[in-house]
């Protein structure tokens, strides 16, 4: 019986070895077959991963730039507002000195007077004067305010025109 048990050992044993030879062989083909398409997929999804993270590093730059923009344009207003605040001081100290040097004028002019008409019509002139001296003073201050306003947000306006543009236009893909 022993013979017996060993040839049916033996047969046995060449059995479990061709299965798992044969075991082996499925395994390694079904892995090879899983190999190649799990490659491509994970090539695609590097690619893509890639792309978006350029897309992302594009856009950052992209968002960098304009805020530099925004920046100099906000120092460029700022800039010209305080130039303009300057010249509108001037301007306006220049005025209450033309203005106060007519006061004294017309001041001596009534020290010198000798008659209550004389003094009516001086003071009369003097007043008329400085009323049209300060209008058209005040008007050209008016108009100086006006045109430093308009410089002042003309950089700031033109970096919101370039946002509105930016903002209108599709993502490049």
């Amino acid at each position: 019986m022993a013979v017996v048990s060993e040839a049916k050992l033996a047969d046995v044993k060449k059995l479990v070895n061709e299965a798992a030879a044969s075991g082996a062989n499925k395994t390694q083909k079904l892995v090879q077959d899983g190999a190649a398409p799990a490659h491509a997929t994970m090539e695609k999804t590097m690619e893509q991963a890639t792309k978006a993270t350029e897309g992302m590093m594009k856009a950052a730059e992209q968002a960098a730039e304009f805020s530099r923009g925004n920046a100099e344009a906000m120092a460029k207003a700022a800039q010209v507002y305080m130039t303009g605040v300057q010249d509108l001081s001037k301007q306006t100290l220049a005025m209450m000195q033309g203005l106060s040097e007519h006061a004294i004028a017309s001041a001596k002019a009534l020290a010198a007077v000798k008659s209550l008409k004389e003094a009516t019509e001086i003071q009369t002139s003097y007043a008329r004067t400085a009323m049209e001296k300060a209008l058209a003073e005040s008007t050209k201050l008016q108009e100086a305010s006006l045109k430093l306003a308009e410089a002042t947000f003309a950089p700031l306006s033109a970096r919101m025109t370039l946002a509105v543009e930016t903002m209108s236009k599709p993502i490049a893909a």
